[in-house]
């Protein structure tokens, strides 16, 4: 009997990667090929770690991408896109978007895509770092004038006293008329071709269950879901898993081709980005006939 192949696949506690990979996580899919352990770690974290390319497979932001994509590409499932909505900078006083050159801005990290699209709204931020989930309540005790959020605070901020300074993923579809491309999962290239279709092909199977049976994907979110009831768990999940999260499709490879064009731009990147999407034998072989 042929042994398996041992992947690590590395993502958040959040729920919305809880969310998609809820059948994976709890057996309902497998593989006779693969042997598959689940580690979790805040985004920063794995961003970091893609650098040292530890994982096979890892949940990464796209703010993160351009270092890494030597080692990595992006996996064509697995992205989470905002319509008119994303990371939000609140703050306890209404501010203007003007005045966030002027404070110090608690950000999640660097390579987040939260801090490329404010780098890109406003080039000239003052940023410093703290773990996502300590930044909303900086804020709220007066340690930052501002913060800028990926969590749940983004649907409980106002219980917390807080006020919205701007939502970049509206500000980006004013913008742009696209979603705002937040966070994508990655195969390490060195994966042999049939590894690499077998993981993408799972993937993209548990992303489609847990739409399809999206209340019992959620309730098992729910562990994730710092400080949510189920009805803002749900809400939470649906504004970042859609069609999107499936297949990129021409509109989320536009959108991503363009922030990081606007990175480039506003100097937030060094380098223009080259993307690169990991393809499925089946997809390698179309294109040769």
């Amino acid at each position: 009997m042929p042994s398996l192949t041992k992947i690590t696949i590395a993502h958040t506690p959040d729920a919305d990667d809880a969310f998609m990979y809820y059948a994976l996580t709890k057996g309902l899919l497998s593989s006779p090929q693969l042997q598959i352990k689940h580690v979790l770690k805040s985004i920063q974290l794995l961003n970091e770690d893609a650098k040292k390319g530890r994982y096979e497979m890892s949940a990464i932001s796209f703010g993160a991408y351009p270092a890494i994509a030597d080692k990595y590409a992006l996996m064509p499932c697995g992205a989470c896109m905002g319509f008119k909505y994303g990371p939000m900078v609140l703050a306890q006083k209404q501010m203007s978007l003007a005045d966030l050159s002027e404070v110090k801005v608690a950000i999640p990290g660097r390579q987040t895509t939260a801090f490329l699209a404010l780098q890109i709204m406003v080039p000239q931020v003052e940023a410093v770092v703290l773990p996502f989930d300590e930044i909303a309540p900086a804020v709220a005790q007066g340690r930052f004038e501002a913060g800028l959020v990926i969590s749940e605070a983004q649907l409980i901020y106002e219980k917390l006293g807080l006020k919205k300074v701007v939502d970049l993923g509206q500000w980006w579809f004013e913008e742009t008329g696209l979603p705002l491309p937040l966070g994508g999962n990655i195969l390490r290239k060195d994966l042999g071709e049939k590894v690499k279709t077998e993981l993408i092909g799972l993937f993209q199977s548990s992303i489609k269950f847990s739409l399809a049976n999206r209340a019992q994907a959620v309730e098992f979110a729910m562990q994730y879901a710092r400080g949510m009831d189920f009805a803002q768990a749900l809400e939470f999940v649906g504004m970042y898993v859609n069609d999107l999260t499936v297949d990129y499709g021409d509109q989320g490879k536009r959108a991503l081709a363009l922030l990081y064009e606007k990175g480039f731009a506003c100097g937030a990147l060094k380098t223009p980005v080259a993307i690169e999407f990991a393809t499925t034998s089946s997809e390698k072989k179309s294109r040769q006939s």
